[in-house]
This record gives C-alpha cells, structure tokens and sequence, in this order.
C-alpha cells in the first residue's frame, strides 16, 4: 500500500495497518509507532499474581532459548512476531514493545508516517473518538480473535483526578462477558484517536457504566516520562511531538443535551389525582412511579405446563412475568397491552425520562446511549399524514422540532440509538391502524437496529398484529395486593407533602391511610376495583374527600369523583368564581358529555380547540344561566382551567385527561340521547367497548334491558361476532344493578356456551370480562374437577386467578385436590393476588404433590409456608436480605430453593443452617459476593445459575455439585474452569438466551469426567 493510501486511511482514526493484538499473560491490543514498535497497555504484560516492572532476563542455558516477553501481531501482517518489553509504566498502565522483525509487509513499513501525538485541551466533549481493538466480546464459537471498531464520545471534565481520559460509546454497549470479565477485555492498548492524532492509549472499563465507558491513560502522560520519549526516539528515529485537539462545535450533541433536558421535565412528573383541592396536582416521577408486571399473553399457561421443576430452571422456556419497566431488557420490539389506567402512557414516560437522563447508576443498561421519541398515536395522527423520521418532534408538538441538525433524527436512527415509544394504538380510529402497522413496518425496514414498544388497549387489535415484525406481545398484568398497598402509602405521602403547616390535616391522612389499607383487605366490592393507579388513585383521592365514606359500585365511584372535581372541592375551599364564571355540576357535565360523545362518535380521542369552541357555542341556546356568564371562548377556558377533567396537550387541540371519564361521560350522553342501535352497531369497536359498558350503568332498566337484547341479538346473528359480543353482554351484567330476570338469564345462558375455556387464549378472554364470570364458574354444574379435561381444568384455573378478586377463591379451592401438576402449579402461583392468609388457609394448606414448589414473595408468605410444613420446596422471589431469609426459613427443612429477582441479597451464609439442602437456583442475584458458602451444605448435588455467575463459581471450589444448570448466555461459554470448580461434576445442561444460536456447544473441550447438554 503506498504512504497516500495509508495516510488517508488514518485521517480522522487509526490506520487499520497499524492496529495490533498483542499476547503477554494476557491478550490486550497494541498500536505500531514504527514498523516493529508497538504501544500498548502495561497490565497485559504483568504477572498474574501482582503488577511487577520487567525483571533482567535470568540465565538461561544456551540449548533452551527464553520464551519472549510478548508476542505481537497485525491483520495483513507478517503474522506472531516474538516482541520483548522496552519500557513499562504500571503507574500509568502503558508499555512499548519491540518486535524481533518487522510486523507488517516490506510496501506497508516504506508507507508508514510518524504518528501525531495530541492532547486534548478545554473542558467541551470531543466527539467522533476512534478506538480500533481485539476485545472479548469479538471472539467467535473457536476463541479466535477479531477487531471492534470503538466510537465515542470524550468528555474532558470527568476522570480529571485520576488523570485519565473518559469516553463514553456512541453505541450500544456490548452484554456482559461470556465467561468472566469484561466484554471489553483485549480492548486494553488500543490507540485511541481524535481529529486522527493519537491522545492516549485504552486501559479499563471502569464499574458502574454498564461497559459503556472505556478509560484511557493520556498521551501527554506519557510524554511527561523522560524513558517514554527517549525509547519513542530510539525505536523510531523521530522525537515525539505534541499538538493540541480541542472539541469543535457538535450541533447535535449540542441539542441532544437541549433535547434530553427537555423530555426529562416533560415527562418528568405524574398527574397524581386528589392531591390538593383545587387542582390536578403532579408528583415528580422517580418517585411516585410504581414498577407493575407485565406478562406473555399466554405465561400464565405456559408457567403452569412448563416441565416438571427438577431439574430444569424456570427461566426455561419462559419466566411468568417481567417489570414493566424491564420489558425491553433482551428483547428490542415490544407490544404493550393493557385495560384503561393500567399504567402504559406511565411507562412510556417512565422510559423516556430514563433514556434522556442517562444516569448511570439508574439507567438500565439496554438504555444507555440512546434517544427517545415519544410518539402518542392520537396527536401524530391529528395531521392526517403519518410522520418521517425528520417529522417526528413536529408531528408529537414538541417545541423543539425546528432547532433540531439537518438530517439529526435519521442519523439517531440509522446507527440504531433510538428509543421509539409509540403509544395508543387504541386511540386511533380503527380505519387507521392498518395503516399505521404499514407505517411502523415500513420504519422498521429502514431503521432495524432501534428499541421499539407500542402500546394499545387488549382488544383494540388482534392477537399477533406485529408477530411478523418480531414484537414480542406483553400484557400489563392487575395490580396485586401488595402493589395496591404500596400505591396507597405513596399517595398518601404525596398528599401530606402538599399540606404544608396544617399539622391537624397531616394528622387525619395519617388516619386516612390506615383505615384506607383495612378497607380494601376487608372489602371485596371495592378492592377488586383496585386493580390498576387509574382506580387506585381516584379511590385515594374519595376517601380522602368524602372522609373515609366511599361509593362501592365502579358508577358510583366516577360520579363521585365527578363530583369532587367539578364543585365540591371548589365549594368546600371557598374558592368563588376566580375567573367571573360559576357552573353547576349539572351544566358542566352537560357540556363535557357534548365533547365526550362527539369523541367517541368521530372515533377520536381529541379535537381541535376550535371545534370545541363551536361544539360549546352550539350548546349554549339551551343553557342560558351558563350563556348568561360569557361566549363559547371563556366558558370553554373555565372548563379547561377548573373541571379537572380537559386539558390542552398542545396549543391548539383539547382532550380529557384519560380516556375513562371521556367514556364514563360520552356513554351517558348515549344513554340520553337514546342511541340505542348506535351502539350495538358498533359493539364489536374496542373504542365503543367501555362505552357500551358505562351506558348500561346509566340507564333505567328498560333501556338497560333493551341494549342488552340487542347485544345478545346481534351475537346470534353475526357469527363472526358472537363471542366477542355475548362477553361484552356478560360484562355489562357487572353494572345492572336493576335488570329484568329473562334478560339476565338469556345474556347468562349465550355465556355459558363458552365455558368452560380450553386454551390460555379462552381464558384471558374470559378474564377480561370481570367477577361475573366467576358466577357462572361456581354455579356450573358441569364444571366439576372431575368432569373436566386436564387443559379445561387449567384454563379454569387461570381465569379464575386472572380475575384476582376475592370471589375467585372458592372457584379456585374446587381444583386443590386436582391430580394435574399443572393446575397445582397455577393454583400455587396465583397467591400473590389474593389476600395471604384466606388464600393459605382455603387453597395453599390443601395443595400436596411431592414435585410442587410454593411461591413466596413476602416474610408473611415464607412464615405461612413454615407453619403449613410446605417449605421443602420453596421459590422465593423478590427483594429480601439474608437476615430476613434466615429469619422466615426453616432452613433444616428446605430441601430445594430457588431464589430469584433478589437484588438485595449478597452473603449466602444463612444456607450453612440447611443441612438437607439438595438443589439451589440463584436468578436475577446480582449483589451475590461470593459462592463459597455453597461448600457447607452437605447434600447440595444440584445447581442451577445465570451465566453472569460464572465468575463467582470459577473462585470456589463445590466438590459435593454433580449436576450444574447455567442459564443464559450464548450456550457457548468456556467452561475448562468449571470442571475445577465442580470436580464431582458428572452433567453440565447449558440453557442460553433464546437468540442465541442453538447449535453452539461449549467453546471449551468436552469436559472428561462430565457430559455437557445444550438445550
């Protein structure tokens, strides 16, 4: 290659002729300043035992010659050159080695320039850094090497006192290591480059940065060595020379730092309802945000069919259920659903505030790096056209969108950096989906290396609407009863930070709290209206107002809190008129059911403020007490600053504050304008779904009646309808407090056709109907354990735990003594939804199977189980530390332990009391120091990690393990150490991640004394 080629290949980076891996006790990367002149790291070439500086040669008889020092090679080169050390610093973690002969090709050594060396000046980041190394992560199935491409961002005021250079990667940082270490391991050495002058040399991936951070020891460090530059002349004929790099300006790192600020104040706070009495109030969202579950469509059915739990790990082939706010950890495209107030715009704003943050020591990894682009479905469309990547800040009305780079959102795109959150499919007409699937599919194509979640309501579109774009399906699952409890005080805490000096009202939501707690533990009509923050924070905000006096009924509950919103609170504060204009609750309701409804019927969820203007005007002939009191402009400014319940999410549209009062209100609008065959013709709609539900709440018992029949009808006409439309009848049923008795029985009987469920897809439809179900449940005949077919029996099950109430107890107790593992499983499985102690006493005490594992995720749960003598076999999950465990545990009694999701447990010592211990598994434990406690127990034969342990477990030594499980990973994982670790080892079964390729086998030799399983 000739010296203009070489040059420009290395004009703004390392030249790739130059760029080295080096071999001493361990593998690092190198540079070439000459031809056989190699600057790299220091560590690579110290002893294993201790950092040493390079001892004299020791005599050495004349027919053995010395092995080298050091061994280097180049890509292209002339292959492994022995290499001795000629100088070393390990204060500053570098080295110069010198090859016996020449590492490249004769052509390549003529064409070589001296390097630049440079330092960086002023304290701007310096974008565009170019690091070219042979780290770990490269590495393929056979251990061979091959070069990543580092970029990055240097940010000179960090690491000022250690006196290295931070820099921080452009993208994606790599997953943890395949055995031990870091990913990045073999990156130590490199050359890093700016404005293609070299200004230090890579040395560490420093904790904390989730390997998003590589560390450089400086140039001009080196430089300040007299030997450093007396052995740079001598080797290379040159002195050394320094100049200065200084960060030029970035447009669009400049305004993804505006930008980021930006959508963390944004979407930095919660609407958290009944906070004061005069207002919506907000809460700051790091800490009114409660993390809920999300689960699979169908691993409820999955958990419970899994294979039996000896020995295979439960992450195998699916875990029941996953943090909502960890959906996308391992996965790149997910689909939400969830019913109205489950929490998913929640989570939309909990991610993006997280990715704009860029926290390190809260930013989840698969994060780190990356922009996000919030995108709510119902204010994008408002333009009619769906928006290119150039449109999106336009389109979601973010100020920011005209200062954006030329070119920036593809950019951010296109290397694979952004974080799309694209929420409501539900909230679009359904004429429009389609074509909004062909809009995302079309985005995907083009920009496939992106993280995607889109949300929707459950029934707003099918089962698999994206499966063809590789989205993963998760369900927002219901609040459980200690997510509830937790909600409760968090709100409870909130509403006493907006007390100020009132001591005596501080006082009374102390009260409020207590007796807010009992009541849901003890009161089945209104605790199973607690399933999701919508609920739980109106139910909050009730019994705060109307002082510990709550409505039961879900009708009851809204207009109450309607109530509170439109006139009590104002009347109870002595607000007065601030504006000139005092509205009755009656002509506000009025007037907000005029918008509700004509949302609903235009298939919208919000509308231009100027038609709202005209649809008020249009309304004020016939209120002329609101007339009286100004024009459609003021009246419809009122509502919007003082009903609680509109709000302007830009300049120019309004909508309600969640689609539930814009329902609640809409359907009473329906009711009285009599538009009974309206809708049932749109019954099958999503967006009708809750309307229709609410509407049968609001009318008398004729009109109840006569939807009803018309539902019921049109289910028997349309066969392409019918199940959707005899549930939705049955889920009215809920809210009928009055009903003819044969119109009741006839929406019961078309129900009863679809019981029993026989499949997981049966059951989550049933369960979505609501606690009626479980009438028919109980009171069918037909559905007796015994009658029933094994997978009939479980979807049972499952609908019954699905609907989480505690009317579902009995339905569940029927199914204790089943001979099915499976519906055991679920039974045992569903605990956490119900009350602890009803629940162990009506179903946990009677279930008995010697391959059954209890779930505990409380003490409380663990104390039961010890009493009940079912703690043989125990799965604890959650955040629980070793004295806790040590407390709650009968260790002399537990037999087989799984602990998982625990990342507040770090000594396992506790398990030295567990001296009939034969199987452990250690999931989602990352605090865990140290496995060598595991030696102690006598009987421990089996054992089942995460591949990140596999570190922990090559420091010890389990002789007593002949069966080990390491699950996750590549499957591919270089095991020589674990036969060390476990010499009695007789099976090693690898379980790795699911994209991992499935053929792989362990990339060491097959292990002698045990065989080895890849699943």
């Amino acid at each position: 290659m000739g010296a203009e080629a070489s040059r420009g290949a290395g004009a703004s980076g390392p030249e790739k002729e130059r760029v080295a891996a080096v071999f001493g006790h361990r593998q690092g990367s190198g540079y070439l300043l000459s031809p056989r002149l190699v600057l790299t790291a220091a560590h690579p070439f110290s002893s294993p035992h201790g950092p040493a500086q390079t001892p004299p040669r020791p005599p050495h008889p004349p027919h053995r010659p010395p092995r080298p020092e050091a061994r280097a090679i180049v890509p292209g080169g002339r292959g492994l050159v022995p290499c001795r050390v000629v100088w070393v610093d390990q204060e500053c973690d570098a080295a110069l080695l010198l090859a016996e002969d020449d590492l490249v090709t004769a052509d390549t050594a003529r064409a070589l320039q001296p390097v630049g060396l440079a330092v960086v000046t002023g304290v701007s980041p310096l974008h565009g850094c170019q690091a070219i190394g042979f780290p770990d992560v490269q590495r393929d199935d056979a251990q061979h090497l091959d070069s990543e491409h580092f970029l990055g961002t240097l940010k000179p005021g960090s690491g000022m006192v250690r006196g290295r250079y931070a820099v921080d990667s452009a993208h994606t940082p790599p997953g943890a290591a395949r055995g031990d270490g870091s990913p990045w391991a073999g990156m130590s050495g490199a050359a890093l480059f700016a404005e293609g002058r070299l200004i230090g040399v890579v040395v560490h991936d420093p904790a904390g940065w989730q390997h998003g951070r590589l560390t450089a020891v400086p140039a001009v460090t080196l430089l300040e060595r007299a030997n450093f530059r007396a052995a740079y002349r001598r080797y290379t004929g040159v002195p050394p020379s320094l100049s200065d790099v200084a960060a030029a300006p970035d447009p669009a790192a400049e305004f993804e730092h505006r930008y980021g600020s930006y959508v963390a104040a944004k979407y930095g706070s919660l609407t958290i309802f009944g906070l004061d009495l005069s207002r919506r109030a907000t809460w700051p969202l790091d800490s009114a945000y409660l993390s809920l579950e999300a689960s699979c469509a169908d691993d409820w059915w999955r958990s419970a069919q899994a294979p039996g739990p000896f020995p295979t790990p439960t992450r195998t082939p699916a875990r029941a259920s996953h943090r909502a706010d960890e959906v996308l950890a391992g996965r790149s495209r997910v689909l939400l659903r969830g019913v109205a107030g489950s929490g998913k715009t929640t989570l939309v704003q909990w991610l993006a505030v997280s990715t704009a943050q860029q926290d390190p020591e809260s930013c989840m990894r698969h994060l780190i790096g990356r922009i996000p682009f919030v995108l709510p479905l119902r204010t994008v469309l408002r333009r009619g056209e769906l928006p290119s990547p150039a449109e999106f800040l336009a389109a979601a009305g973010n100020p920011l969108h005209a200062a954006q780079p030329d070119g920036w959102a593809d950019a951010v795109l296109g290397a694979g950096r952004a974080l799309l959150l694209v929420d409501g499919i539900d909230e679009i007409p359904e004429r429009e989906r389609e074509r909004t699937r062909g809009w995302l599919r079309d985005l995907l194509i083009a920009y496939p290396d992106n993280l995607w979640l889109v949300t929707s309501r459950p029934s707003a579109i099918t089962d698999g609407w994206l499966d063809d774009e590789d989205f993963t399906e998760l369900t927002l699952s219901p609040m459980t009863r200690p997510e509830v409890g937790t909600f409760v005080r968090r709100w409870h805490t909130a509403a006493r930070a907006t007390c100020g000096d009132d001591d005596e009202e501080r006082r009374r939501l102390d009260e409020f709290e207590r007796r807010l707690l009992d009541v849901l533990d003890t009161k089945q009509d209104l605790s199973r209206l607690a399933t999701n923050p919508l609920m739980c924070g109106l139910i909050c905000a009730l019994h705060r107002d109307r002082r510990a006096n709550l409505p039961r009924g879900r009708k009851d509950l809204y207009d109450a809190a309607l109530s509170m919103l439109l006139t009590r609170r104002d009347e109870e504060r002595d607000v007065g008129a601030p504006d000139g204009i005092w509205l009755s609750e009656e002509a506000q309701i009025q007037l907000l059911q005029r918008l509700a409804y004509w949302l609903i019927r235009n298939g919208q969820v919000e509308l231009e403020h100027g038609l709202a203007r005209e649809l008020v005007e249009a309304a004020l002939p016939t209120m002329p007490a609101v007339a009286a009191q100004g024009d459609a402009q003021r009246i419809l400014r009122h509502l919007l600053v003082r009903s609680g319940l509109l709000r302007r999410p830009t300049a120019d549209t309004v909508d309600f504050v969640h689609r539930t009062f814009q329902d609640f209100l809409g359907a009473k609008a329906a009711v009285e304008a009599r538009d009974f065959d309206l809708m049932v013709r749109n019954a099958h709609d999503d967006q009708w779904e809750d309307v229709i539900r609410m509407a049968v709440a609001h009318a008398r018992p004729d009109e109840r009646a006569r939807i009803l029949r018309k539902l019921v009808t049109r289910g028997d006409k349309v066969k392409s309808r019918r199940d959707r439309l005899h549930l939705l009848a049955m889920a009215c049923l809920e809210h009928a407090t009055e009903l003819d008795p044969r119109i009741r029985a006839m929406v019961e009987e078309r129900a009863a056709r679809l019981i029993p469920p026989h499949d997981s897809a049966e059951a989550e439809t049933l369960a979505a109907v609501g606690p009626v179900v479980l009438e028919l449940l109980h009171n069918a005949e037909h559905l007796s354990p015994d009658g029933l077919t094994e997978e009939e029996a479980l979807a049972v099950v499952v609908t019954a735990s699905r609907i989480g109430t505690g009317a579902a107890v009995p339905v569940l107790a029927r199914f204790r003594q089943h001979p099915s593992l499976s519906v055991l499983r679920q039974l045992a499985g569903a605990w956490r939804h119900f009350d602890t102690a009803h629940y162990a006493r009506e179903v946990i005490a009677h279930l008995d199977h010697r391959a059954l594992y209890f779930t505990a995720r409380s003490c409380a749960q663990l104390r039961i189980l010890r009493e009940l003598g079912k703690d043989a076999r125990l799965q604890v999950v959650g955040r629980h530390g070793e004295e806790e465990l040590r407390d709650a545990l009968d260790l002399g009694a537990v037999e087989m332990l799984r602990i998982e999701d625990n990342d507040r447990l770090r000594d396992l010592g506790f398990l030295g009391a567990a001296s009939r211990l034969k199987l452990l598994q250690l999931d989602g434990c990352p605090a865990i120091e140290s496995l060598a406690p595991l030696a102690v127990p006598p009987r421990l034969t089996i054992l089942l990690l995460d591949a990140s342990m596999l570190d922990l477990l090559h420091r010890v030594c389990l002789p007593t393990i002949d069966y080990l499980a390491v699950v996750g990973g590549t499957g591919a994982e270089d095991h020589s150490r674990t036969a060390t670790a476990c010499p009695g080892l007789r099976e090693l079964h690898l379980y790795p991640d699911p994209g991992a390729a499935a053929d792989r086998g362990p990339r060491s030799a097959p292990l002698h004394q045990a065989s080895v399983i890849v699943h």
